[in-house]
């Protein structure tokens, strides 16, 4: 897949949205990727999985034995990249805000895994990730998204393969273009509502 048919997948599904975005990381943008939408046709989602799964390296096709995301939004995305890979899919959540297994998911020691995140922005939230997979025992040797949205800049502490790869301006609250700044804000995704 090129670019380009990446980003038709987006638009087909009403997933590549223009407005006054805040992010997760808090910061602000015009352009956001709702992959939530993307993802609600399970047979886009197997495809663009699979996609992504034959751009990893045979290191990682031949060393991880599960996909590890970050729910919320990595949960689908995170099930569909261990059924290209063919392991075991589980996710890490945060019920006191901090990522943790739970729900009876354990890792073996050393047991190698990809983490899989929908969307990178900074790679905060990938790196917090790794850190309670390593803490459970597991080791990350490499992570995947499908869209990274830092232009190729988020180092989230292990290698990283997006589907695509996208230079998207961020912008902190209080230094926002005029642009941006006439538009109401809005909280994408599960928590949606105007700022």
């Amino acid at each position: 897949m090129t670019d380009e048919e990446v980003l038709a997948e987006f638009r087909a599904a009403d997933a590549l949205l223009d407005g006054h975005f805040i992010l997760s990381s808090g910061l602000r943008s015009p352009t956001y990727l709702q992959c939530a939408r993307v993802l609600m046709d399970p047979k886009r989602a197997a495809r663009l999985c699979a996609e992504l799964a034959s751009r990893l390296t045979p290191a990682v096709h031949a060393g991880v034995s599960a996909v590890v995301s970050p729910a919320m939004g990595g949960v689908i995305v995170g099930y569909e990249m261990a059924r290209a890979l063919g392991v075991e899919a589980m996710f890490v959540e945060r019920p006191t805000g901090t990522f943790e297994l739970r729900r009876g998911f354990s890792l073996e020691p050393g047991q190698k895994v990809l983490m899989m995140e929908d969307v990178v922005t900074t790679g905060l939230s990938s790196r917090e990730a790794i850190k309670a997979i390593e803490e459970a025992g597991g080791r990350v040797i490499a992570a995947g998204c499908l869209v990274d949205r830092s232009g190729g800049k988020a180092d989230v502490g292990v290698p990283l393969t997006a589907l695509i790869t996208l230079e998207v301006p961020t912008y902190e609250p209080d230094a926002l273009p005029e642009s941006l700044a006439a538009i109401p804000a809005i909280k994408p995704g599960s928590r949606a509502k105007a700022a």
